[in-house]
Order: C-alpha cells, then structure tokens, then sequence
C-alpha cells in the first residue's frame, strides 16, 4: 500500500510513521525538509510546501496514493487547496480534527462520534468543524473519498500538558505552587501517541472508513490533579497546588483561557467502541504514570530543553497573589 503522509514528523504523526513502515506501507513524505525529528528509515521524501499549491504539485509529480493524510491543515481554505490537488489521485483522504471540535461542554458522557460538533469558545475547533462539515459535503457530492480522524490530547515525550510546558514543571521543582483550573476534579484523557497509532495506521486504505468519522483515544481517565500529581511525581516532588477558576484565568491570560474554555475545563470521556469495531486488536497500553516518567526523562537528559516562560512563571505568580488576596478572610 502506497501512502502519502503530508508532514509525518510531528507530535502525533511521528509515531504513525514509525508504525506504517514497520508494517510494510509504501510511504511518502510531503514537507519542505525543515524538521528536527528524523525521518524513518525506508521513507520516501517529496520535497514541496503544501501551502503552495504549484510547489505541491511539481513535488508530486505524476504519485497516485492508496492513502493521503494531511497532518497540518486547519483551514477550510486549506481544505480546498487539498481537494483541488488530490482529486483523482488518492483512494482516501484522511483529515485530522479535533475532539475538542465535540460539543463543549457535552451534554452527555462518554462522547461518541454522534456527538454534535459544536465549540462556541474556540476559534480553532470552530475551523476544525468547518473543515469536518467541507469534506462531507465533497462526499455526499463528488464522492470523494474522506476520513476523518479526532484526536484528543495525544502526547509524545516532548509534551506537557499544562500552560507552558516545562515551566509548569520548573515551579514544582522550585517549590512554588501550580495552577489548576477549576478544583481540579474534572475529568481528562491523555493519549500516548504510540498508542494513538495502533489505532490510526489500520484506517489507512480501509474501505470500512471511507466516508465516516473516529476519535481514537486512551480508555484511561483522570482528573486534573492528578496529572498534575503523576507528573510531579515522575519529576520527583510534590505538587503545591492552587485551583483558579477557568473563567478568572482567562481574564488574565485569553489565549491559556481559551484552551480551558474551548476544551480543557469540560470533563472529556470518550468511548472507544466504534474505532475498536474496525480495529479490534486497538488497545491502548501506556498509562500516564509510565508516559509522564518518560516525558521528564526526555527533559532531564538536556537542560538545554528545559525551557522556563520567564512571563507567564511571574504572570501566575500574580494571578495566585490576586486570587487570594480577594478570598474572604
């Protein structure tokens, strides 16, 4: 099977790459070269800028694909420079979202890919239904042969998954308090890219997926504090905890403030039948007790990645000192 995997090295994809070619997929690269990550052994590169749409072509040449998967649009006007230039070239088309395009908040748990798609916080999971609702119409319409495949907070040991990365972890190990949001009680699903793939890579030319929709996640649920509680416990200290409110965060900070209200504030429990009814060997076997250990490593084996945001560490140093000063005495 022939592939087409435009970008391929990221987050999420690098770990999908890695899969397909152990599994014997033909696969191919469109990007413009510039990536820190390698490119597995036994992939083709295309040089080209998918953003440009006579770069793509010229890089394409005459390349038919059984599968192509687009790991960086966004944008329904990127959606249709993508159906202009894979019509009649591709067996499928898969198109990444985002579970946090699913109705926020649910009116009901677990989600299910019946769930409304419907995000009135976020602008970038209002582009992602946008994007969603674009292809399905260039299905029922033109047949065109579509996946679409949610997402939702996949990691990879680069990751961290509070406002700032490291810094997060920096305060801890300084012995300063960390923010949560709200009172740390809802409920939240990390899933290790690894895991993501065993999911991800049997889609690629299945013809049970055309014209349908998967969120592929860990069945593992946690609630924030303990997240925050695993991964000070991987970096070998504590967690000071501070609860702020997610609408008080996003009065100081509105883009931290959009990712809670558009997606993390909301307790987000998926069900996993419909991807385990096309996959039935999916199984997600990484815990985030065993993910947060290897993301700290990763950290820990070069200073050099320890970045700290000097201006949101004093930013939250501000908004824990406001918060409390404001509590009744």
């Amino acid at each position: 099977m022939k592939v087409l995997f435009i970008g391929g090295t990221g987050k999420i994809s690098s770990a999908c790459s890695a899969l397909a070619v152990e599994r014997g997929i033909d696969l191919y690269f469109l990007n413009r070269g510039q990536t820190d990550r390698p490119v597995p052994a036994g992939v083709t590169v295309l040089t080209g800028d998918i953003r440009n749409p006579e770069s793509a072509k010229a890089a394409l040449g005459d390349h038919t694909f059984d599968a192509v998967v687009n790991w960086i649009v966004f944008t329904p006007d990127q959606i249709e420079s993508d159906l202009a230039l894979f019509r009649g070239r591709t067996g499928q088309y898969v198109f990444i979202s985002s579970a946090s395009a699913y109705q926020t908040p649910p009116a009901h748990l677990p989600v299910t890919e019946s769930t409304p798609l419907d995000n009135p916080y976020w602008a970038y999971s209002q582009a992602k239904i946008a994007c969603e609702e674009r292809l399905m119409r260039a299905y029922r319409e033109e047949k065109f042969p579509i996946t679409i495949v949610r997402p939702s907070h996949t990691y990879d040991r680069t990751m961290l998954p509070f406002q700032g990365g490291w810094t997060h972890i920096h305060r801890m190990r300084q012995g300063k308090p960390v923010i949560v949001h709200g009172d740390g009680t809802s409920l939240w699903t990390l899933t290790h890219h690894r895991d993501f793939a065993k999911g991800f890579v049997p889609l690629l030319g299945n013809s049970h997926a055309i014209g349908d929709s998967f969120h592929i996640t860990s069945d593992e649920v946690l609630n924030w504090n303990q997240i925050a509680e695993i991964l000070a416990d991987a970096a070998g200290v504590k967690a000071q905890i501070v609860h702020l409110p997610s609408d008080y965060i996003n009065a100081w900070d509105a883009r931290w403030g959009a990712g809670l209200l558009g997606d993390k504030a909301a307790s987000m429990v998926f069900d996993n039948t419909k991807i385990k009814r096309l996959v039935p060997d999916f199984a997600c076997t990484i815990p985030f007790s065993h993910g947060a250990r290897e993301v700290i490593a990763w950290f820990d084996a070069d200073p050099a990645r320890q970045v700290v945001d000097e201006a949101l560490d004093a930013l939250q140093d501000r908004m824990i000192a406001a918060y409390q000063a404001a509590l009744p005495r």
